[in-house]
């Protein structure tokens, strides 16, 4: 199988550590969406990241589909529950995780327009989104160890792909002084091997 994404990608790197933890061998192709020349949109007509080339040529998209995908695909750490309730619960996380770096990625790529064009009303509205969604991440957790019951699961490390990408990008942000108990989880998601070789670059 080839993972075709970016370096800095908080859905890339949700994929790429869901992979290390299944033990999936795979190639990974490092391409940016909005470079001129980039390849996404020749395996992704809607020319996003992260794209699972999977054995027979099939390309898969988006993150969710691919994580879900690769859980199934092997016995080892499994990620998703197989109860409906716990996996409802941890995917409603995976939701909730990829929403606020939706909105986060929104001001980062708004930021990047020339500033007469940037709107102010726009990255407002997403930075509302991202504050909502790192209080409703702090009240859900709480003092538990992981997201969803006593065990590591898709949750985690939805979330803490998405805390690590708050950090890459808007260190000016303080959550880790609003919200102390996701600053906990997210340190501890840190010292794994897995978020250690995918740690953003760029």
């Amino acid at each position: 199988m080839k993972l075709v994404g970016s370096l800095t990608s908080p859905y890339v790197r949700k994929t790429r550590i869901v992979l290390l933890e299944k033990r999936i061998n795979y190639t990974f192709e490092v391409a940016v969406p909005w470079d001129a020349d980039s390849p996404v949109a020749d395996y992704n007509p809607l020319g996003k990241v992260p794209v699972l080339i999977m054995e027979d040529g099939t390309p898969l998209y988006d993150s969710r589909v691919i994580v879900e995908y690769l859980d199934n695909i092997s016995p080892v750490s499994r990620l998703i529950p197989e109860s409906n309730r716990h996996r409802i619960m941890v995917k409603r996380w995976e939701v909730l995780a990829d929403g606020i770096s939706d909105a986060a990625t929104t001001i980062f790529l708004e930021r990047k327009r020339p500033a007469a064009q940037q709107s102010p009303e726009w990255v407002m509205r997403q930075q509302q989104k991202v504050t909502r969604g790192l209080e409703a991440s702090a009240h859900e957790l709480g003092t538990k160890k992981w997201c969803n019951g006593s065990a590591y699961t898709l949750a985690d490390v939805a979330l803490g792909c998405t805390l690590g990408y708050l950090t890459f990008r808007f260190p000016e942000v303080e959550w880790r002084t609003a919200f102390p108990n996701l600053a906990d989880l997210a340190d501890k998601l840190e010292k794994g091997a897995s978020f250690v070789e995918t740690a953003p670059k760029g």
